[in-house]
């Protein structure tokens, strides 16, 4: 469990550069439909240089031969309908906005266990409910300076892939059990959406023509930071505890760091403001769930769903 909750926070960290460097793609008129559909067209090449020195190509392609629907139809959603409305969600919120309300996905991930044949875990349900009040407050601090409008088309989009990134995610685990590794498993997921990247990537063009150049080689940092490294170590810590329902929501629960690392990144890489007071009262709340829901993993229990598999 340790070395799952190691890999939560530093894929938390990675994970930030998503929202700070499309919060700054954003700023320098870039289109979101750019954005969402570079990152993963990066992501392949390199992924498939990874698999491909780690002789894992044939075990892919076998995995998707035997179920081309089930890795077409949950790749999409655990990818596309992730990740194209979080950047749709940037054109009209700052990166401590988007990585604020991202946070939803905690609770998300737990509301969705009942899919898999596994008990809602009460505890880390609660524990995860602190951490969202330190999300909040952050987002109470902050939202005064914001119209409504610009919340709402912020909000609703996340809400749709707050669901779809966990939904996608557990749902492959099942399908790939412990037939392919973690790195097999996200390049595999990359492969088989990418018919969704290209449609957006042909209504991008057909809306703005070519990406910047800037916005390219930003898109290229986040494919290698967030789409590779905290992908990879995300899905990993995530795949280490799939058969505990309480573990896996502490783990999903790590990705809170995001705000504080977003927020970090927004002062010091985009000159975004300091949080006041409240802010860095919600901070220290997010700090301290992450903490409770730790120390509670660490604790011995019986854990009756611990035995089950998610199919």
């Amino acid at each position: 469990m340790k070395k799952a909750l190691i890999y939560g926070i530093v894929s938390s960290i990675f994970f930030a550069f998503t929202f700070i460097l499309n919060s700054s793609m954003n700023i320098s008129v870039g289109n979101w439909m750019w954005s969402s559909s570079l990152r993963y067209i990066f992501m392949l090449p390199v992924l498939y240089i990874i698999v491909l020195k780690q002789k894992g190509i044939h075990r892919v392609l076998n995995s998707i031969k035997n179920d081309t629907s089930y890795w077409l139809i949950w790749s999409t959603i655990g990818l596309g309908l992730f990740y194209v409305p979080l950047t749709f969600a940037s054109s009209y919120g700052q990166s401590w906005l988007v990585a604020g309300c991202w946070q939803i996905t905690i609770i998300a991930g737990i509301l969705l266990t009942p899919l898999f044949k596994q008990k809602i875990p009460i505890k880390s349900l609660l524990m995860s409910c602190i951490i969202l009040l330190g999300v909040f407050l952050i987002q109470y601090e902050q939202a005064t300076y914001v119209n409504l409008n610009q919340v709402l088309l912020s909000i609703i989009p996340i809400l749709m892939a707050a669901f779809a990134y966990p939904l996608g995610n557990r749902k492959m685990m099942s399908i790939c059990n412990d037939s392919l590794t973690t790195t097999e498993r996200v390049f595999g997921m990359t492969l088989c959406s990418m018919p969704f990247w290209i449609i957006i990537s042909s209504f991008a063009y057909s809306y703005v023509g070519f990406p910047s150049y800037s916005q390219i080689i930003q898109s290229m940092i986040v494919a290698i930071f967030s789409g590779v490294i905290a992908t990879i170590l995300f899905f990993k810590a995530t795949e280490l505890v799939k058969n505990n329902s309480s573990q896996l929501a502490i783990i999903e629960a790590t990705q809170s760091g995001e705000v504080i690392f977003a927020i970090l990144g927004e002062v010091f890489m985009l000159g975004g403001s300091i949080p006041t007071l409240n802010g860095l009262i919600g901070l220290a709340i997010i700090v301290l769930g992450m903490i409770l829901n730790s120390i509670s993993s660490s604790k011995p229990k019986n854990d009756s769903t611990s035995n089950l598999n998610l199919n």
